[in-house]
């Protein structure tokens, strides 16, 4: 019997410090609107995640951390004799293209890369499906939750400091005309500079972020990191003008949700029973 419930009611935190201290079994999965994502535990330790958004196949995931290129990738996506990842994975150790260290921290970034941003969910409902587990055609890679757990209430933290300095992502941005420092003198990641090469009133925020498929996090951060260099500047979009009299948005922060006790009750009675 599947657990229900609305991360309203029950914060991701919440579920995963569960899922860790009763060491269980089984398949989390978060519907929020457009998103949907899967965890997945082996005696409360996460071995698996992924979203419908890529389908988190290997070869994408060595394309993410650098060890294929995207022709690479969709090449091998494209083939049809290849039927599963790990036997695709031995293929690319044989060829020569990869190392087995290589395939194992890619799964492990992009397990990681995909439970980080639940932690700034609050609305949205889950499932805990008890001794459900991957498909078996899959890299697993297990980690420690109580990690993850420290990293992603970090970054929850940094999330809502980055909401309160930049809440509208519908706002250009453009370079300041005497920057405190050189451009050149500044050591960027390869995202910085993909996002700095999109720098135009014309664009939004939002927009760049889009053009580059970064998350809000991701993106905010960014901008956030070039604002306090001095190289960029907020700026009203090319062609907007604001509404007569139109209030100013105020800066909205995530807060946990209020965790009803009924609700409580049910998911400990729940994780306290053997996988």
């Amino acid at each position: 019997m599947a657990l229900k419930g609305n991360l309203r009611d029950f914060s991701t935190t919440q579920l995963l410090n569960l899922i860790n201290l009763a060491r269980k079994t089984g398949t989390l999965t978060i519907d929020a609107k457009r998103e949907r994502s899967r965890l997945c535990f082996k005696e409360g330790r996460l071995i698996y995640a992924t979203s419908d958004d890529d389908g988190g196949h290997l070869a994408m995931m060595l394309q993410r951390s650098g060890k294929l290129t995207e022709e690479q990738a969709r090449a091998i996506q494209s083939r049809t004799d290849i039927k599963s990842d790990k036997e695709l994975g031995l293929l690319l150790m044989n060829a020569g293209y990869v190392s087995q260290d290589d395939i194992v921290r890619s799964v492990q970034s992009y397990i990681l890369n995909s439970v980080y941003p639940l932690f700034t969910w609050v609305d949205g409902k889950f499932r805990f499906e008890a001794s459900v587990l991957p498909f078996e055609d899959r890299i697993t890679i297990p980690i420690n939750l109580e990690n993850v757990i420290m990293e992603g209430s970090r970054r929850m933290q940094e999330w809502e400091h980055l909401l309160d300095y930049l809440p509208d992502l519908d706002i250009a941005l453009r370079f300041v005309e005497r920057p405190s420092v050189r451009m050149r003198d500044i050591n960027m990641s390869v995202e910085e500079w993909r996002v700095v090469s999109f720098i135009n009133p014309r664009n939004t925020v939002r927009q760049i972020a889009q053009y580059n498929n970064m998350s809000e996090f991701q993106i905010r951060k960014i901008v956030y990191a070039l604002l306090q260099a001095g190289l960029v500047e907020l700026t009203r979009p090319a062609g907007v003008k604001p509404a007569p009299g139109a209030p100013g948005k105020a800066p909205v922060t995530m807060r946990p949700p209020a965790v009803k006790r009924g609700v409580v009750e049910r998911l400990i009675s729940f994780f306290q029973q053997r996988s």
